[in-house]
């Protein structure tokens, strides 16, 4: 007989609540933002361009640019590809929606693309079927922190010439045939929320080989001036001018002071979250309740999300019921993510309706995210275990 669940009135796996995801902060942290709060220069000084530099030798790039944001590193990056109106752009339609945004708040057209089903990155093949003599970039987005399948998306675009633009907010830390995440496409984004393999608070990076796209970049995040406030500085100068439209996507100092701290730590936390996920994989092996996502061969996975799809025919309870069910012993699942199509928005303004995109539908309905992030010990790891296999094995048919 299976233990009864705590939905039910039994003993959570836990007394507190574990998140999917949190920051991890040390004292090296604390006292990288504490020098740069007693300096003279808490933004537009030295340590944006030094996070820039160490950012993009981590990422094995020529240039890094800092932003406010992940949202804000999507949209500069459309911004520097001159998207504009009558542009269309191909994007997945499994991620968040500030990934479709960036295309709007340019004039763009996103063109919804459906998922693959092993991995639920974006599907190469349904690109190619979506390309229209409008088309001017693709999208991918690196969905849970492994990157997608670029040469099939290289062999795609390069037939049009035809720019890749890398959502890797997922995947800082992570490669694919030996190169890092960040110099597999033309230009690559990242954030550095809270819940992020690393953390600036908010915060976000877009890195590129291409000098031209990185300057035009620098003024998009600062209203588009031709100089900032350091340069006038320096120079003794007050004079500016305002060339195109700019936002101010600025990053603070005090920011990238934190930044560079966390920087350092990338590699040892993408090895304990590859770590908590092959505990996790191999508990799971087999069940007929669920399984993992595939990883494809020859990549290294970042893991800033764990996703198991469950298996309605096995169970008597629906995903809802089942992450419900969770949340009641403490685990703090979630769902990555309801397709950007199926929101009212995307469907009032461009039609979009259920049975469109039946690949990531389908995962919707069946997915869960288990927590994982690099400050859980092996302790938390088996409470989500035991967690999943008591609620599995009560639902099971």
């Amino acid at each position: 007989m299976p233990a009864p669940l705590a939905v039910h009135g039994g003993t959570p796996v836990r007394p507190t609540l574990l998140p999917y995801g949190r920051q991890c902060v040390d004292g090296d942290d604390v006292a990288a933002v504490d020098a740069i709060l007693r300096s003279d220069w808490l933004t537009t000084g030295p340590k944006v361009e030094e996070f820039e530099k160490a950012f993009a030798a981590f990422t094995g790039t020529q240039h890094a640019v800092a932003v406010s944001n992940g949202t804000a590193a999507l949209h500069t990056a459309v911004q520097a590809l001159g998207i504009g109106e009558g542009d269309e752009v191909i994007v997945p339609t499994m991620t968040f929606a500030a990934t479709v945004n960036a295309v709007l708040f340019q004039g763009g057209t996103p063109v919804f693309v459906d998922s693959s089903p092993d991995t639920l990155c974006i599907d190469p093949k349904q690109v190619e079927r979506a390309l229209t003599p409008r088309t001017k970039a693709v999208i991918a987005m690196d969905y849970g922190g492994q990157p997608c399948d670029y040469a099939a998306l290289r062999a795609i675009a390069d037939k049009r010439k035809l720019p890749i633009l890398a959502d890797a907010c997922h995947a800082l830390g992570g490669m694919l045939d030996g190169r890092p995440v960040g110099s597999l496409a033309d230009l690559s984004t990242f954030s550095f929320h809270t819940v992020k393999p690393m953390t600036t608070g908010e915060g976000g990076m877009v890195t590129t080989d291409d000098a031209a796209l990185a300057q035009r970049m620098r003024r998009f995040r600062n209203h588009c001036l031709t100089t900032d406030h350091r340069e006038r500085h320096e120079k003794g100068s007050y004079a500016y001018e305002v060339q195109e439209l700019g936002y101010n996507y600025r990053l603070t100092d005090f920011q990238c002071a934190l930044g560079l701290s966390q920087l350092k730590k990338v590699p040892a936390w993408t090895e304990r979250r590859q770590r908590i996920a092959s505990l996790y994989s191999e508990s799971f092996a087999g069940m007929d309740t669920l399984h993992p996502l595939a990883v494809r061969k020859g990549l290294i996975h970042a893991y800033h999300l764990y996703v198991i799809l469950l298996n309605p025919e096995t169970l008597t309870a629906s995903r809802d019921e089942i992450f419900k069910a969770l949340r009641a012993e403490n685990i703090g699942v979630n769902v990555h993510y309801i397709p950007v199509h199926l929101h009212p928005y995307y469907r009032k303004r461009f039609g979009t309706k259920e049975g469109m995109y039946p690949v990531a539908e389908e995962a919707f309905e069946k997915m869960i995210t288990l927590p994982l992030f690099a400050g859980m010990n092996d302790v938390d790891a088996q409470d989500v275990i035991t967690a999943v296999n008591k609620t599995t094995a009560f639902y099971a048919r």
